[in-house]
């Protein structure tokens, strides 16, 4: 069984991370997961706490020489900028003003009542998206477990705001990270940019929305036999545990609503005796299960609710009204939030991989996707010579 846990707070000493499943021997290369966690704090938009921020993996167990054990993989991120509110966030002495003024849209409120916490912070800190970090660092070890199946995971920034970049069937993953924002397409990155400085100057936030793509995807990862086996649900449930997310789709997505039959499925057809599709209306999953076709999510992402013109809120001490708390924030985290997406669907597709190939080494998953390969190309072939 696949499963992993995060621990952490946003100005606490360190983020920690345990993955706990994956096979043994898979070689680790520890720059590319560095490489992730650096793409995760840039992007226009974000506030000041990326300049303080460096963040590296540590490994503390589950590897050796590089190569997983096949025990559990624990990891740890640290926090510099504890260092500059130690006095706070000390996990033994920590102490302060506590904060009372809940933010619209954040956890603030609901936490503080279900915890019974009078001090806010001790909500927002695990609430934070800086929790991100850890993530999206695991989401990159099991990128390369992925990869090793042929299996790969790219993202870009379809709309920030009011501005929507042009639908795109196919993107360069170097146009993607030479724009700010990790949109494609030049025009419409620029009007983003405009839009999120214009934000900015207002005092105000931006949401918007980015597609992660799923290439090299096996038929048959997923099931129908049961609602929590379906690949569709335990993609969009991982997404939706993402700080912002408000919505999920799959191929068409809400747009299928609107759709005739005649123009909402994939037609068969064959091309050089192979089953081709005519489209992927899909998203490359049908049933519960992969189809074999890239997976197309496109999630939308909610404006963060820390605004430095802030809303009104109350004193949850004083029973005042009083304008939200305001703490050290972004102003748009969309470009941030694909890389958090990618990280998701990866941590997501590990346990039905791995349901369907299983394996204790990862020589063993790979002659198990050799056979199942096999064996899948085989199944019409001897149908059709009558054996």
């Amino acid at each position: 069984m696949f499963r992993y846990l995060t621990a952490g707070e946003s100005h606490g000493p360190a983020l920690v991370g345990i993955l706990d499943g994956l096979p043994a021997r898979l070689r680790l290369d520890v720059e590319r997961i560095n490489d992730t966690l650096a793409r995760r704090q840039g992007g226009y938009g974000r506030g000041g706490r990326m300049k303080i921020e460096r963040d590296e993996v540590e490994f503390l167990a589950g590897v050796r020489g590089s190569e997983t054990l096949g025990s559990p993989i624990a990891v740890m991120v640290r926090n510099r900028d504890f260092e500059n509110v130690r006095a706070l966030m000390d996990p033994i002495a920590g102490a302060g003003k506590p904060l009372t003024n809940p933010r619209p849209g954040h956890a603030d409120y609901a936490g503080a009542l279900k915890y019974g916490h009078r001090d806010l912070r001790n909500v927002l800190e695990r609430a934070s998206a800086r929790e991100t970090a850890m993530r999206v660092c695991l989401g990159a070890i099991c990128a390369q477990f992925l990869q090793a199946l042929g299996i790969t995971t790219r993202s870009y920034v379809s709309r920030i705001g009011d501005v929507v970049a042009p639908e795109l069937d196919a993107f360069r993953e170097s146009d993607v990270e030479a724009s700010e924002v990790r949109c494609p397409d030049a025009d419409a990155a620029a009007a983003m940019i405009r839009a999120i400085d214009a934000a900015k100057a207002a005092g105000d936030t931006l949401g918007g929305q980015f597609v992660v793509r799923v290439d090299g995807m096996p038929v048959g990862i997923g099931s129908n036999r049961q609602p929590d086996q379906r690949l569709d649900g335990i993609l969009a449930g991982a997404l939706m545990g993402m700080q912002t997310v408000k919505a999920v789709e799959v191929g068409l997505g809400a747009d299928v609503a609107a759709k005739p039959g005649s123009r909402a499925h994939d037609t068969f057809g064959l091309s050089e005796g192979e089953v081709v599709r005519g489209s992927n209306r899909a998203g490359g999953i049908e049933g519960g299960m992969s189809n074999g076709q890239p997976l197309i999510l496109r999630i939308s992402v909610k404006p963060i609710p820390t605004l430095m013109k802030a809303l009104p809120s109350v004193n949850l001490h004083e029973g005042t009204d009083a304008p939200a708390s305001i703490v050290r924030s972004d102003v748009c985290v969309v470009p941030a939030a694909a890389i958090v997406g990618e990280a998701m669907v990866r941590l997501a597709l590990v346990a039905p991989v791995l349901e369907k190939y299983g394996g204790d080494s990862i020589d063993e998953t790979l002659s198990n996707l050799q056979r199942a390969n096999a064996a899948a190309a085989d199944l019409f072939a001897t149908q059709k010579e009558g054996v």
